[in-house]
């Protein structure tokens, strides 16, 4: 048989040719030799056991069996595994040998420079990465989120407490006999009034999302940010940032506002009840439409900020990323937003009661919204608004990041350029950045 380099089959001699060299075995004489007998009478068949014989002078004995590997077995490509030290095909089994499959324990771990390893992401680790960014970093991370909080609700604090409670007259709602003139106007002070506090809340977290972006990219490389740095980043992109956030909700909302102006004229026009239900029904199927588009979109703020693009091609670059992971993307964006919202729910809402016990009519006033909100309750329910808001912050904006961050790994290979950003061992170094800038 041929011999294998550093292998023999078990029960056979390393080389079973005519020309190996190897002298014959030598017969047991029956006279003529000193000492006991070195034989035994039963002796094995042929063929199957090669007694000792001495070596010719300069003749290299056989090379012994190698151990097995641990676990035995067959390395890849159907060549018997060496054991660790041993001569054989290369592999990771040793220095020079694959192991056999028992003991094959699968690909090494991908590279972890920062807070997430280099590879497609689950959802745990996701998760685990938006909060370890913020406890690696959590000087710049709530740093950034305290400041934005404090600055948002002081605006906000001042904005109700010195105009828009003053100009708003919310009797008329509850009141039977109110006009419809007076519910109209009543209805419209309220929403002025949400939608002043909205949009300042707004500009806080574009804000805030847009350094902590920069953060979380940084983390990823294993490489820390000060909130200077992270200010210069996101600066040239803030205004850009902003039309991208008011646009996303403005094509929902129009798409919603198609699905209901048929029902809307159709009522309109004389037929109240077949308007109002078909109304009802294509609301409901223009809000499942325009929650899918928005999903589509959602990854469009890390690919502005990141990638340094437009709003078109932030849009065109969400939509690539998210095709064919809408459920996905879908399921870790709802999971973060339930995971935020509980997290400031459980701050917001004792300090809610709080304020309402120690201003106006007490806990019974503030449940009844009997009470009247003076300074004490929106300084008490805005320090609850700031504390939600530093912790709610870093998740929501870093699991979006990250979740931007692994569709590119699945899709366009990011994990290589990332290795090379963080100087890995065994990728060619280039210039740290950001991933896709």
């Amino acid at each position: 048989m041929n011999d294998t380099p550093g292998w023999a089959s078990p029960g056979s001699a390393p080389s079973d040719g005519p020309d190996s060299g190897k002298p014959d075995a030598a017969e047991p004489a029956d006279g003529g030799q000193s000492g006991p007998s070195k034989w035994s009478k039963e002796q094995p068949p042929p063929a199957q056991w090669s007694p000792p014989s001495s070596q010719s002078p300069g003749q290299t004995p056989p090379p012994p069996p190698p151990p097995p590997a641990q676990g035995g077995g067959w390395g890849w490509g159907g060549r018997p595994s060496a054991g660790p030290g041993g001569p054989g095909p290369a592999g990771p089994g040793g220095p020079g040998g694959y192991r056999g499959w028992g003991a094959w324990q699968g690909p090494p771990p991908a590279a972890k420079p920062g807070v997430i390893p280099l590879r497609p992401l689950g959802v745990g680790e996701i998760l685990d990465g938006a909060v370890s960014t913020m406890r690696a970093h959590w000087r710049t991370v709530l740093g950034i989120s305290l400041t934005v909080a404090v600055l948002t609700e002081i605006i906000v604090v001042l904005l109700q407490g010195l105009v828009l409670d003053e100009s708003v007259d919310t009797e008329a709602l509850d009141d039977p006999s109110a006009t419809v003139g007076e519910l109209t106007r009543a209805m419209g002070d309220t929403m002025l009034n949400s939608g002043v506090v909205l949009v300042i809340t707004l500009l806080g977290t574009i804000v805030a999302t847009a350094l902590l972006t920069m953060v979380t990219s940084r983390a990823v490389l294993g490489k820390s940010v000060t909130t200077s740095e992270a200010w210069q980043d996101s600066r040239p992109q803030l205004a850009k940032l902003f039309g991208l956030t008011l646009l996303i909700p403005l094509i929902g909302v129009a798409i919603v506002a198609v699905g209901t102006l048929p029902g809307v004229l159709i009522a309109l026009a004389g037929s109240s009840e077949a308007g109002a239900g078909l109304a009802a029904l294509g609301g409901l199927g223009a809000s499942i439409v325009a929650l899918w588009v928005v999903i589509r979109l959602s990854l469009a703020s890390p690919a502005l900020m990141l990638e340094k693009q437009g709003i078109k091609k932030s849009l065109a670059r969400s939509v690539k990323l998210v095709r064919g992971s809408w459920w996905r993307v879908f399921g870790i964006q709802l999971l973060a937003a339930i995971i935020a919202n509980v997290v400031a729910s459980i701050i917001v809402i004792p300090f809610s009661f709080i304020a309402g016990a120690v201003s106006g009519d007490g806990v019974s006033g503030f449940l009844n919204n009997t009470g009247e909100l003076g300074w004490t309750f929106l300084i008490i329910s805005g320090v609850g608004s700031i504390i939600g808001s530093t912790l709610t912050f870093p998740i929501t904006a870093g699991v979006t990041v990250l979740l931007y961050i692994d569709q590119r790994i699945r899709r366009e290979a990011l994990d290589l350029e990332l290795a090379r950003a963080a100087g890995v061992p065994g990728h060619a170094t280039t210039t740290p950045g950001t991933p896709g800038s």
